[in-house]
């Protein structure tokens, strides 16, 4: 899934130059660039934590427009020959599509010269910006489960779920219950995912399909356990939550296909300013999703460190969105869901 290739031959050779040159460039010949994003409180923590630093440096304007819209909204734009949007915010599943698709260009890191990055965030085809993730929670005062597997055993822990009504948000987490480890969950075994799910489903009283519905549900003891993603409960007394045997995932900003090449070499100096600490601590203060730098943690608040997804002690106990085996087959197992879900 994750393109891994060696940049410490080229970083001998002067990406500080490299760098300098592509932003003072970019100074002289635009005064602005857009930039297509999800929105909402992440959109904030992007201007917050770097667009405000990169227009200080270049004075270059960032435009934001939001939702991102996914593939589709992307397709339209690149095959209407568009160029004035140079960066796209895509999922980590659709990126991989967007990739297929030929929607996007490959990210010249040598022009980045990020600072340390997680390799899975350094993606040849995107800068992986923010991961979130999903993860077990129950109401507070319910019995506290310890795996997935406690989770799942509705007897031992009795009360009503609540589960994502996505495939790709439930299935690994239904095969983490059935036994399976994390190491060995792909490629998904799609028949005992689906035997596991119908044993439980009974004590299943809501698909959610917003974000804000699970915990509303935990909160009104509608259910007692559910899957939630980590911003809407990490922190919150209302809740139990862990982190452990979550699934982490990224959100990545893009270059959209043919971008003029001025505003590439800014998107670029952006997307360095991105690679910074000290920028996504600031990025952090808006949103409880964080960046990619492994020396992130000694930044952040200490008391709030059990809800950020890449503080040291999170990060360890969670597994990887499998992005590219779900390009290859979601449309595939979307199909057995909705099978599946007509059966309930």
């Amino acid at each position: 899934m994750i393109n891994r290739r060696s940049l410490l031959g080229a970083a001998a050779v002067g990406l500080p130059t490299m760098s300098l040159v592509g932003a003072r460039h970019a100074r002289a010949g635009i005064k602005e660039i857009r930039m297509i994003e999800s929105g909402g409180k992440s959109g904030e923590s992007i201007e917050r934590g770097y667009i405000e630093p990169f227009t200080r440096k270049t004075g270059i304007k960032v435009v934001r427009e939001s939702p991102a819209g996914g593939v589709g909204k992307l397709r339209a734009i690149v095959e209407a020959g568009q160029t004035n949007t140079v960066l796209y915010e895509l999922g980590s599943v659709s990126m991989v599509q967007a990739k297929h698709l030929d929607l996007i260009e490959p990210i010249d890191w040598a022009a980045v010269n990020p600072a340390s990055m997680y390799p899975e965030a350094k993606n040849e085809y995107g800068f992986g910006h923010q991961y979130s993730s999903t993860i077990m929670c129950w109401r507070a005062g319910a019995k506290k489960p310890s795996s997935w597997a406690e989770f799942f055993d509705t007897r031992a822990f009795p009360g009503k779920r609540s589960l994502p009504d996505w495939p790709a948000s439930c299935l690994p987490f239904v095969l983490l219950g059935a036994g399976v480890p994390a190491d060995k969950l792909y490629p998904l075994d799609i028949e005992a995912a689906f035997k596991k799910l119908n044993e439980i489903k009974k004590d299943v009283s809501v698909w959610w399909k917003t974000g804000a519905q699970a915990p509303q549900l935990l909160r009104d003891n509608e259910v007692q356990y559910a899957i939630c993603w980590s911003g809407r409960v990490a922190g919150d007394p209302a809740f139990g939550a862990t982190f452990a045997g979550g699934m982490a995932d990224l959100g990545f900003i893009c270059i959209v296909k043919n971008a003029n090449p001025e505003d590439r070499a800014a998107a670029y100096r952006l997307l360095h300013e991105m690679s910074l600490p000290e920028n996504q601590a600031r990025a952090a203060e808006v949103i409880s999703y964080t960046g990619p730098s492994p020396d992130l943690t000694p930044l952040l608040p200490k008391d709030k460190l059990r809800q950020f997804p890449t503080s040291n002690q999170n990060k360890a106990v969670q597994w990887i969105q499998n992005a590219e085996w779900w390009a290859e087959n979601g449309e595939a197992v979307n199909k057995r869901w909705e099978a599946f879900k007509l059966s309930l």
